[in-house]
């Protein structure tokens, strides 16, 4: 039953949630995963020095967190050369897309995006009750070029592109990203997710130029920085856009000890080059198991690997349920023909050695129900 309550656009909205997560699913089963390689979590963990900081902070969890974010705000500034007012840091990047979607799209006014892209970015778009268009990828990859031409025949307000791409890990340079910038039509904004940025090869990521109007970046503590419980991410992007998330953000959304750990982590290089180290190699022997298996893996820029099941989305789903069944928790991408694959995030030896050991016997199986 409906709350009579709700408006018109809530009630035409489904029920749903971009993701299930792992822990729903083991209430499901009534059992733990033994291997969580699916959300793209950093097993390698945080900095020891952002927990010891959120330790420290916990003790002051009393007050409320700065509301304006002061120190992390204008430490990021340090770390990326640009000034502190075209930084605005939120509750991941999720939390920023809400906001940045809430302030550009009215009712109607059209979106776009790849088909089969990071969906929370579309669970927003629907919410605020814009109309979502979307291109197919190319070869695995985000068409950047297609992604402008329709934007710019349906006027779009906004055109979301995340380089490096999840689910699929593909990645373009930086000579393309600053093509489509270049091309995005007047009145346009260019929302350019880079959560996996620190993971891809140098040459990936433009210079940044937060006083073109054009683009907005999206960055994030979730990923390479080891924190995404802690739900700290930030947008880089012309001031007066910036400025205009005071008009709708949730100025106390930002948790106190998250804020210290952000900081804590974003001072502690080695740690990061330690983390992506790791990631290399965990995406290496992805790989090799894959290929073990007779299967392909997609090269990838980011913490996890799309393997290619050699099938179709429906065979994909089987090798995924097969997993299950034996304690380990993967993802696959949502749309066709990038549904082929399973998408596996990088983990630990222990858990790697797991999902070798497992997944002949997934195959076999997902293969026998054909």
């Amino acid at each position: 039953m409906t709350d009579p309550r709700l408006t018109a656009l809530a009630r035409s909205l489904p029920a749903t949630v971009p993701f299930v997560g792992p822990e729903a699913q083991e209430r499901a089963r009534g059992r733990p995963f033994a291997a969580r390689i699916g959300a793209n979590e950093n097993v390698f963990g945080p900095s020891p020095r952002a927990i010891a900081a959120m330790r420290d902070a916990a003790a002051e969890i009393w007050r409320y967190g700065d509301p304006e974010s002061h120190d992390l705000r204008h430490a990021l500034a340090r770390h990326h050369g640009v000034p502190p007012d075209c930084i605005v840091v939120g509750e991941g990047i999720d939390g920023l897309l809400g906001y940045l979607v809430r302030l550009i799209v009215a009712p109607g006014d059209a979106v776009v995006t790849s088909a089969g892209a990071y969906p929370t970015f579309g669970y927003h778009v629907a919410g605020y009750g814009g109309r979502l268009l979307t291109v197919p990828y190319a070869r695995d990859h985000e068409d950047p070029q297609a992604l402008i031409a329709a934007s710019r025949a349906a006027g779009a307000k906004l055109t979301y592109l995340a380089n490096p791409d999840n689910p699929m890990g593909t990645w373009h340079d930086a000579e393309t990203i600053l093509a489509a910038i270049a091309a995005v039509p007047s009145g346009g904004l260019l929302v350019l997710d880079e959560a996996y940025v620190e993971f891809a090869p140098e040459g990936t990521a433009p210079p940044l130029d937060p006083s073109d109007p054009r683009v907005i970046r999206l960055r994030t503590f979730s990923k390479a920085y080891g924190m995404a419980g802690a739900r700290v991410g930030y947008a880089i992007g012309p001031a007066a856009l910036i400025a205009a998330f005071e008009r709708v953000r949730n100025h106390f959304g930002m948790n106190r000890a998250a804020q210290a750990g952000a900081l804590a982590a974003l001072e502690d290089a080695p740690w990061l080059a330690h983390v992506c180290d790791e990631v290399a190699r965990a995406r290496g022997r992805i790989a090799r198991i894959a290929a073990e298996t007779g299967l392909t893996a997609i090269p990838s820029a980011a913490n996890f690997v799309a393997v290619d099941c050699g099938g179709d989305g429906a065979l994909a789903r089987r090798v995924l349920v097969e997993l299950a069944a034996q304690d380990i928790f993967v993802r696959m991408p949502f749309v066709a023909p990038q549904d082929r694959a399973i998408r596996i995030s990088c983990g630990t030896e222990a858990d790697l050695d797991r999902l070798a050991a497992a997944l002949p016997a997934a195959l076999k199986r997902a293969r026998a129900t054909d």
